[in-house]
């Protein structure tokens, strides 16, 4: 008898998202169906958070309003922002993962932004905005991203995405490490 299929719902219909939810699940379930469903969830947050509490806070506002308005087995959302630490300005994600209670937040990896970059989303713009117009792309946020433009398509934000997403599964994958109430489907 085959196992009955593990729904995901994540917190966009963005397709790197989706993608890198999907990407980051799949082999954490061998041989087991995984259906991924993308939906429209607001983040309640700027479109371009600009510190790491403001991106955190998008991230569980969109798991929330998926975990209000969905059916699933899993819950997944996604927020990139942009902070400033003692290195600069930089871009990372913020992920958020519910299974039952357990709430599971990661973060991917720290980018460095060029200043002219950062300028530009002080004044206002958004992230894949801004690097569309300094590499001559095109929606580059429902691609490569910015870490693909900046690391020559060594990394993408669809890569970057998937290890946080894995790391972010480490209480679902030893729960009994974990206090035990985060077994998975």
């Amino acid at each position: 008898m085959a196992a009955t299929p593990i729904k995901v719902i994540v917190g966009s219909r963005n397709p790197v998202k989706v993608g890198a939810v999907r990407t980051a699940l799949t082999p954490l379930f061998p041989g087991r169906e995984l259906h991924c469903e993308g939906m429209h969830a607001p983040s309640g947050v700027p479109d371009q958070p600009m510190t790491l509490a403001e991106t955190r806070e998008g991230a569980l506002n969109r798991l929330a309003y998926c975990r209000q308005h969905a059916e699933a087995d899993i819950f997944v959302a996604v927020e990139g922002g942009v902070d400033v630490s003692e290195d600069g300005p930089a871009n990372f994600g913020i992920v958020a993962i519910a299974h039952g209670e357990v709430v599971s937040v990661g973060r991917s990896a720290w980018l460095p932004l060029p200043p002219a970059a950062y300028e530009a989303l002080l004044d206002g713009e958004e992230l894949g905005h801004v690097m569309d117009r300094l590499f001559g792309t095109t929606n580059i946020k429902q691609q490569g991203g910015a870490i693909g433009l900046l690391t020559n398509g060594h990394a993408t934000r669809e890569s970057a995405y998937v290890q946080a997403l894995v790391l972010a599964m480490a209480p679902f994958l030893h729960a009994e490490l974990f206090g035990g109430e985060a077994k998975l489907p």
